[in-house]
């Protein structure tokens, strides 16, 4: 066999990096175009992450230069796999002892939209787009994210592509809607076996029985929030609402609550605030012997701040429950629903990097196959930022040891603590060679780590639920 023909060289630690993909392209160019594309994004983001910016080209008039079309090329026409890609990206993450997952982080379910003009887009189309709040003209996407208190990295992203594109719209049987998405995801989680406690999704998916059954159906437990206006089936004269059903709880003072079961939450920068949380209880609809769970969660009994109130529903049985004796899925009490539900944020912080600092929307590229593969390597450039940090974790006896998935070749060992900005500046400035990149990854990180949950608490008798830092 001959010898493979070596590429540009690059400084480390990027190098060092990529080099981990080299097996999966067949080409020189190929594997020189995936660093040339994850080295652009991770620049400043000065520019929009546009193939003339990624090339380092002058916007518009560059567009016809040959280092611009040959990473045109490389994510539109070229031959390699993004899914072998992917597989890759998650196979590093989980051999890093740092970062790989663990039991006790959740598998969050979620939707965003990018705004598009034109309409020869694959997947484009006039649709609701939830981070923008409005109906317009753009691209929809679901992902599934992985997340605990220290560390959260995407898993994978499909399209979603509106009936429009379909013949016969909605009846179409390749028609697949958002919640759909959301169960088939969760499924590949699984066939990966990615470790998580539970599936979390904000209201859109819980409000879905369908969503729910199809996550009941794989076996998995779920922690999803629901609508204050959530109702079960109830006579006229009869509480019909979790907010109402809240409202109508007796409550005196924090001495004196009632059924509101109080919960410290810790956060990242130490702060601790008081918060209280109520367990459903209706007939045969919830409670904690029912098959399903409803809670209330809030700072004001009395008000109920509609930032600061959740309404959530899950599987997991209550302890010490004639369900916890009779299903597969642990047990969960107030304090660990509440710690569970509170790592959703991660997937709005994940938002702010892949999309303002790395350039998730910025992609000119029409085709579905040049649209996956532009997302997927900006997640190998998110993936780079953790990767390259990782080693100057501190290490810690808590969490226990994660469970292996299920990819080859990975070795895992204890979880770390959390990285700190200090840790970080002293593993970058090893690396003077790469000075662009590592500050935009420098950046990148330390916005990320200022927002990150509190660490977990050893069990105790009365847990502390962590949550996303304000």
């Amino acid at each position: 066999m001959s010898q493979r023909k070596a590429t540009t060289p690059i400084p480390e630690p990027l190098e060092k990096y990529a080099s981990q993909f080299d097996d999966l392209f067949s080409r020189v160019s190929q594997r020189e175009g995936f660093r040339q594309y994850v080295a652009g994004l991770l620049m400043s983001a000065e520019r929009n992450k546009t193939l003339t910016a990624l090339a380092n080209a002058e916007p518009i008039v560059g567009a016809q230069e040959g280092r611009v079309q040959s990473l045109q090329w490389y994510v539109s026409e070229s031959c390699w796999e993004a899914a072998r890609i992917n597989q890759r990206r998650l196979a590093l993450l989980f051999a890093t002892p740092q970062l790989c997952p663990d039991p006790q982080g959740v598998l969050v379910i979620d939707e965003t939209g990018d705004r598009k003009d034109g309409h020869h887009t694959a997947h484009v189309g006039r649709q609701y787009l939830a981070n923008l709040g409005k109906i317009d003209n753009g691209v929809v996407s679901v992902s599934s994210l992985w997340a605990d208190e220290q560390v959260y990295y995407p898993v994978e992203v499909e399209p979603y592509t509106p009936a429009a594109w379909f013949e016969g719209g909605k009846a179409n049987p390749a028609f697949r809607t958002k919640l759909r998405i959301g169960v088939e995801l969760v499924a590949r989680a699984l066939a990966l076996k990615v470790p998580f406690r539970a599936v979390v999704a904000d209201c859109f998916y819980g409000e879905d029985r369908g969503f729910r059954e199809g996550l009941e159906a794989l076996g998995v437990g779920y922690v999803l929030a629901l609508k204050p206006s959530h109702s079960w089936w109830h006579h006229v004269s009869e509480i019909g609402s979790l907010e109402e059903y809240a409202h109508a709880q007796v409550w005196h003072t924090a001495q004196q609550p009632g059924n509101w079961v109080a919960l410290t939450r810790t956060f990242r920068d130490g702060h601790q605030e008081q918060w209280w949380a109520l367990e459903v209880r209706v007939g045969n609809a919830y409670g904690p012997e029912q098959a399903h769970r409803a809670l209330v969660v809030t700072t004001d009994p009395i008000h109920l701040p509609v930032l600061n109130t959740w309404y959530l529903i899950t599987n997991l049985p209550a302890p010490q429950s004639t369900r916890a004796a009779n299903t597969t899925l642990a047990a969960a009490d107030l304090a660990e629903l509440v710690r569970l539900y509170a790592l959703r944020p991660w997937v709005e912080q994940s938002y702010k990097q892949v999309k303002h600092a790395l350039g998730w929307a910025h992609y000119q590229v029409r085709s579905d196959v040049a649209i996956r593969r532009h997302w997927l390597l900006v997640w190998c450039a998110f993936t780079f930022c953790w990767w390259l940090a990782a080693p100057q974790l501190r290490r810690t006896s808590w969490p226990p040891d994660p469970v292996v998935p299920s990819l080859p070749s990975l070795t895992l060992s204890k979880k770390t603590a959390p990285l700190t900005v200090a840790d970080l500046a002293s593993a970058l400035a090893s690396y003077p060679g790469l000075a662009g990149a590592i500050h935009s990854a420098q950046t990148l990180l330390e916005r990320l780590l200022t927002a990150a949950p509190a660490l977990r608490s050893p069990p105790s008798a009365q847990p502390a639920s962590p949550g996303p830092a304000h």
